[in-house]
């Protein structure tokens, strides 16, 4: 773990921005929630600061519950200098979902796998379940207690990345549950994870349905019109519950471009590494083992010619083929004793 204090110090008397992914999910808004709570106990004040839409409910929910100011870009750019300190929180520099802001990115607190390695004066990229837990452990270190709306926020995106400790969780994750249970809201929590599903998401639902076809066992699906990446995620999720699914590919196309959420349940193939194999040369991608995504940006689209959901599926069959050939378990030994 990365000494807290040394951030502290980096910030102090500096102008501060905490930067998430584009598209904002519980566990980035609330990573740099806490974070933004934590500092200011330093003595280090901070503006919460994206590049995108907040364009899922679950999240929505969150702003509106702990009164939560985050500013897209476009209304904090005319004010931001050069000079001014960026933390980039949940995301990577150059891992495709994070706009380049005017600003110096001194500082990375993610817990995604590195594609393209970055300099920072301050870095704690490691691999958890969570974002948040990295947040959490940080007021263990300091020995501060998060107050209660801080604790449930934190919970609650903790909750929703591990899809309710299901999905990549580590001992860490353990320990933060057990740091952040007894200082949260309860209702408050329940009422968060209650009813997260809007009337218009049906419509992806049905169109992901009518589309998917299986290789093998893994299974594509399209959705024609543009999808929030919550959704896309969500989708892939609900593929992969399929009793034939081990790996699950879902994209939608949208006005950037075609976005992708990717899932596997298979031990040999990585989703992070597969989706950055799959779009080399026509978008970026990344993640972790058991979940990624990536973007086809709208003017590499047509690279992929007059059949795109061809091109997508030939390109994520020939990486799976190349991962599941470089991970396949050796042949015993046929020599006689």
């Amino acid at each position: 773990m990365s000494d807290v204090h040394q951030l502290t110090a980096l910030c102090r008397g500096k102008h501060v921005y905490i930067q998430t992914h584009n598209f904002p999910d519980p566990d980035a808004i609330a990573s740099a929630f806490g974070l933004q709570r934590l500092l200011a106990a330093c003595q280090v004040p901070s503006a919460l600061c994206y590049d995108g839409k907040i364009d899922k409910l679950s999240a929505c929910k969150m702003l509106d519950t702990f009164h939560i100011q985050m500013f897209p870009y476009r209304q904090l750019r005319p004010d931001m200098r050069e000079t001014d300190y960026v933390i980039c929180v949940d995301a990577q520099k150059q891992s495709g979902n994070i706009t380049d802001f005017v600003g110096d990115e001194v500082a990375c607190i993610d817990h995604h796998p590195t594609f393209v390695p970055m300099e920072y004066r301050y870095r704690d990229i490691r691999p958890t379940g969570a974002c948040a837990t990295l947040i959490a452990q940080y007021y263990q270190q300091l020995g501060l207690t998060p107050d209660t709306d801080t604790a449930t926020a934190l919970l609650y995106g903790l909750k929703m990345d591990t899809l309710q400790f299901t999905r990549g969780v580590t001992q860490e994750d353990i320990s933060a549950f057990a740091f952040l249970f007894p200082l949260c809201d309860q209702e408050t929590l329940a009422r968060l994870e209650r009813n997260n599903m809007e009337f218009n998401d049906l419509k992806a639902y049905g169109a992901a349905i009518e589309s998917i076809v299986l290789y093998d066992k893994t299974g594509f699906s399209s959705v024609s019109f543009p999808c929030p990446d919550a959704l896309v995620a969500i989708l892939s999720d609900f593929i992969l519950a399929l009793q034939e699914v081990e790996v699950a590919v879902v994209f939608s196309f949208r006005e950037d471009g075609i976005k992708f959420s990717v899932r596997s349940e298979d031990p040999r193939i990585h989703a992070g590494n597969l989706v950055h194999s799959a779009l080399q040369g026509l978008g970026d991608g990344g993640g972790h083992a058991e979940m990624a995504g990536g973007l086809i940006r709208l003017e590499a689209v047509p690279k992929l010619g007059r059949y795109p959901n061809d091109a997508i599926r030939d390109a994520f069959l020939a990486a799976l083929s190349i991962q599941r050939r470089a991970n396949r378990a050796p042949e015993a030994s046929q020599e006689d004793p």
